[in-house]
């Protein structure tokens, strides 16, 4: 169920919020609900050790390594 709500916002946001509305072909009650959609994700991530955070989705966009090749480069470097 959708309620209104009210916000005060600074005059330059609002303006940049109505510009960005137009570019992305979003309301922006939709960019502000996706917006708080994904602080309310990010807080189960936030139990997580600091360290653990830092990593958290780094490898997101890239293929996983090969397990060989990492063992070989790892042994290779503690060789030398």
């Amino acid at each position: 169920m959708n309620k209104k709500l009210t916000l005060n916002i600074d005059d330059n946001l609002i303006q940049f919020a109505h510009d960005y509305s137009k570019k992305t072909k979003q309301s922006i009650s939709s960019i502000v609900e996706k917006y708080f959609e994904n602080l309310k994700e990010k807080k189960s991530i936030n139990n997580l050790s600091q360290s653990t955070n830092e990593l958290y989705g780094i490898l997101s966009d890239a293929p996983l390594p090969d397990k060989k090749t990492m063992r070989k480069e790892f042994h290779e470097k503690n060789i030398n």
